[in-house]
């Protein structure tokens, strides 16, 4: 059996240097294909999960084809890993950055330049000056690899300007094979890329996304360190990576761990080089560390006994979310994924959104990512099924989440679902879930009147529910396949074959039961309809009198700054802090953060027996 390997190794020039070079026997699924593509010449769009050998597919065919490959990678710290890698694996590799010194950068071109070096790591920024692509005009190119090619789509989790530039190396290098890859493309981001790097002259390979030794969970958000501690206790001495949004919460969570005995580092972008690098060199060599880090942290990063990754907060997306689970059970072995949902985590996603410097088109579908990402916490479905079905890969219930294991209470939404699909059906297919949801509600706004919508026979036929119940439910419906968004990106919902099986009451829906604390939802009274009946009267009109007052210094109508509803709401719900004050009826992200502090002001000024 050696001699027959070994045989087959001499015809099979890749298979010889996958073996001498980097020691393995076989290839990984899909490697093989990626790199035969490549030797005969051809681009290609490489999408891999994480762990699956991602570097493998360019750096074997980089040697067996010869001359020089260049690699663009977006961080200097996963550069500079890679080429330690490399070179202790006996291969000539080098980084031109901007974290060396003048004459390291120097010597490193030198032997680019004299044929010694196989591979050239460079951030999209310096390869793409005039300076260096004339240089590398007189070399001999044999290959290109764009890492993390996501970066490269507008519509990618990570979005990086710098990459846009690189649309031109097709016309540069005009003979040389092309290569990108990316763990975390849905549909649109791969067609983005096509699109923008080959003018869509690529093979695209999507080599699956399923990772089964990753347990997934969702917990509601309530005490987030305390939730956190019970969780790493579960976990004693495994490394484990937590996720916060901020800066703050990451300095503030790692400390608390510590002093609850967890060695725990922090790390984020706020910090000195030095501080980072040393906290991360700590947690790649030793055992037992938690790594609590913003987004800062991870890309590349290829530790493989990371036991968990915990989301102390929402992510951005559905991809950024399972890029980020990616980092855990590289080793194969069983690992958990766990992420806090609260309501706070959608307020200031969409402040995110919202406050962003981009067309309204890109926000339009950066609140449908995250709409997307809602749905999948809120979903009663297998959650693998959901996130999978998201990169377009079916699978079967995965015995190995939350929802699988039983934990998540749900009920039959046939019915509310068919309200819905009838709500859709009857305005055409064409508009989004708030108009969709005001059908249902049987709000005569403008949009309404204008096409005559309340006139449908769904109009007013939600009036059991509250919005935020129908909203989730749209969300688990889109998620779970009965829904189609818009692939424009403009937000209508049409009703996917799955749907139409649902409205004929072919197939059973189960939406997942909402559990939320009390302390969430304010003063909320259970089973009571929003009216004004039990509404406190002062209250009510110390909020009219503020809205007057905000409205005559902007000069603008009352009902635009809030509605007599909303106001009502208000004053039933009396939120006390701005997570409480987002869950008010007809308050949007906008409208939290210019007026939310004021109007909590009111209601604590009312509350405490002021009557200002």
């Amino acid at each position: 059996m050696p001699a027959q390997a070994a045989s087959v190794r001499a015809g099979d020039p890749k298979r010889r240097v996958l073996k001498d070079v980097f020691g393995f026997d076989d290839f990984r699924p899909g490697q093989a294909d990626v790199m035969d593509a490549l030797l005969a010449g051809r681009h290609v769009l490489a999408v891999m999960p994480t762990g699956a050998g991602k570097s493998l597919c360019y750096q074997v065919p980089a040697l067996v084809l010869g001359g020089l490959t260049i690699v663009v990678s977006p961080l200097v710290a996963l550069m500079q890993d890679q080429v330690a890698a490399l070179r202790l694996a006996g291969v000539a590799a080098d980084t031109i950055n901007s974290s060396i010194d003048r004459d390291a950068n120097i010597a490193a071109w030198r032997r680019v330049a004299s044929g010694q070096t196989r591979l050239l790591y460079l951030a999209p920024e310096r390869l793409m000056t005039e300076r260096m692509l004339d240089a590398l005009a007189r070399l001999e190119i044999s290959l290109i690899a764009v890492d993390e090619a996501h970066c490269i789509s507008q519509w990618g989790p990570a979005f990086r300007r710098e990459y846009e530039d690189l649309s031109r190396l097709r016309g540069i290098f005009p003979n040389v094979p092309i290569i990108a890859l990316t763990a975390t493309a849905d549909e649109s981001t791969r067609t983005d890329i096509e699109a923008r790097l080959f003018a869509e002259r690529v093979e695209t390979l999507v080599l699956g996304f399923d990772r089964p030794n990753i347990k997934l969970a969702i917990e509601a958000k309530q005490d987030s360190k305390r939730q956190l501690l019970r969780f790493v206790e579960r976990h004693p001495g495994r490394s484990g990576i937590v996720y916060c949004l901020s800066r703050k919460k990451t300095e503030e969570m790692a400390a608390f761990l510590e002093r609850n005995g967890v060695t725990a580092l922090a790390y984020h972008a706020g910090m000195s080089k030095e501080a980072r690098d040393a906290n991360q060199n700590s947690f790649m060599t030793l055992s037992g560390v938690v790594m609590v880090a913003t987004i800062a942290f991870g890309m590349g990063i290829d530790k493989p006994d990371v036991a968990y990754v915990f989301h102390t907060d929402m992510p951005g997306s559905l991809e950024a979310y399972y890029q980020e689970i990616g980092r855990a059970g590289r080793d194969g072995r069983d690992a958990e994924a766990h992420m806090l949902f609260g309501l706070g985590d959608i307020r200031m996603r969409r402040m995110f959104i919202d406050d962003e410097d981009a067309p309204a088109e890109h926000k339009r579908r950066s609140h449908g990512r995250l709409d997307t990402l809602i749905g999948y916490c809120e979903t009663a479905q297998c959650r693998r099924q959901v996130l999978l079905g998201y990169f377009g890969e079916e699978a079967q219930p995965c015995g190995n989440c939350d929802t699988c294991l039983d934990q998540a209470p749900r009920a039959d939404g046939g019915a509310e679902a068919r309200i819905i699909l009838a709500a859709i059906a009857q305005s055409g297919e064409r508009f989004g879930a708030g108009h969709v949801i005001d059908i249902l509600l049987g709000h005569e706004t403008e949009k309404i009147l204008a096409r005559s919508h309340q006139r449908l026979a769904s109009f007013g036929s939600g009036l059991a529910h509250k919005k935020d119940f129908w909203l989730s439910l749209i969300r688990q419906l889109v998620v779970g396949g009965f829904l189609m968004p818009d692939p424009a990106g403009h937000g209508g919902l049409a009703i996917a074959e799955k749907g139409h099986a649902l409205g004929r009451g072919e197939m059973p829906f189960h939406y997942r039961v909402e559990v939320r604390s009390r302390a969430l939802r304010g003063k909320t009274r259970s089973g009571q309809d929003l009216g004004q009946a039990d509404v406190d009267t002062g209250l009510l009109a110390a909020l009219k009198a503020l809205r007057l007052r905000l409205a005559k210094e902007r000069q603008v109508p009352a009902y635009v700054v809030f509605s007599d509803r909303t106001l009502i709401d208000m004053a039933e719900r009396c939120p006390h802090d701005l997570d409480a004050f987002a869950e008010v009826n007809g308050v949007g992200a906008a409208k939290l953060k210019e007026f939310g502090q004021v109007f909590l002001a009111a209601i604590a000024a009312h509350q405490s027996g002021g009557s200002a």
